[in-house]
């Protein structure tokens, strides 16, 4: 299985990744990162949570020029989601000094005006938003040299197809261009097929999406309410066991701490830990000594079947 080094990334994203507790690359990342790095454009159908902000984050950090004007390009349908997005650029080029800014609607504009004014590197936003800069004159995309349609179906199926294809059209036509999205109908299609140049594609997708047996729910709910949202879902459902998933081993072991203060029977279990420590866990867990597990991946392989991911 391949690492983060394999990939050709630099020392100070490997440390910022590392601080974040991550440990390997997941298969998206494993397949764009490569093609992304050499300035080839991507066609990514990965599911929310595969790991695609990662995917594409990482070579835009790494191919950054010093200078601040916006090189990097990254639309997203919610300004939920190019928060989220921006977030993780921010965190994950912080040893490269990156700059970031997220351009959405419902903030007020003067911060963002600001933001551009003290000159940024990567532009996360909504289309909407992105052009009402453009047309202010506050957002040029003369040196722009990357652009990313993340959830590209959603933004379509929000009717921002036009303003897309405007945006597009506004960017240098040497820009690299990737494209990533659940779903793959003929409008995202046809929009990969105007705007990329002999494009990498790439397909992650499970073969089974739902278990026959399995009833599937989820609820929408802020970031600081997550922890207290899942202790209700425990308190409704109680399960006698279960896993929860989470991205890295850092929130792992904090979660399974919230969670023991909150008297749940919960371990963490993770990549950090030593062979024999994992061991113990899921013996554990198997024995009915603990109820809760909170994993990173590194749990795929094991006997347990999960019922909710963070």
């Amino acid at each position: 299985m391949a690492t983060f080094s394999d990939l050709g990334l630099s020392e100070p994203v490997l440390r910022a990744l590392s601080d974040l507790g991550y440990d390997e690359p997941t298969p998206v990342q494993e397949q764009a990162i490569p093609p992304l790095m050499e300035g080839r454009d991507v066609i990514g159908q990965a599911q929310t949570g595969t790991g695609k902000t990662a995917a594409f984050a990482l070579p835009i950090i790494e191919r950054l020029k010093p200078e601040r004007v916006p090189q990097a390009l990254v639309l997203a349908p919610t300004r939920e989601l190019a928060m989220q997005v921006a977030e993780a650029i921010y965190k994950y080029g912080k040893g490269r000094a990156a700059r970031v800014a997220p351009v959405y609607g419902g903030q007020p504009i003067a911060r963002q005006l600001r933001a551009l004014e003290q000159g940024v590197q990567i532009v996360v936003g909504t289309p909407g938003r992105i052009m009402d800069h453009m047309r202010r004159g506050t957002l040029a995309l003369d040196h722009i040299s990357m652009v990313v349609l993340d959830e590209a179906d959603e933004m379509l199926d929000m009717g921002f197809a036009e303003d897309i294809e405007y945006i597009l059209q506004q960017t240098p036509e040497t820009r690299q261009t990737a494209l990533f999205s659940a779903t793959m109908p003929d409008g995202v299609s046809g929009l990969a097929n105007r705007y990329t140049k002999s494009p990498v594609k790439i397909s992650i997708v499970s073969e089974q999406l739902t278990a026959p047996r399995t009833r599937q729910v989820y609820y929408e709910v802020l970031p600081r309410d997550k922890l207290d949202a899942l202790c209700r879902v425990l308190d409704v459902e109680t399960p006698s066991t279960g896993i929860i998933f989470v991205r890295t081993r850092a929130e792992a072991d904090s979660l399974a701490e919230s969670l023991q203060g909150r008297g749940y029977l919960a371990d963490g279990i993770h990549g950090e830990l030593s062979q024999a420590m994992r061991d113990r866990v899921m013996k554990r867990f198997r024995e009915g000594q603990s109820e809760l597990l909170v994993a990173t991946d590194v749990a795929r392989a094991a006997w347990i079947s999960p019922i909710c991911r963070m």
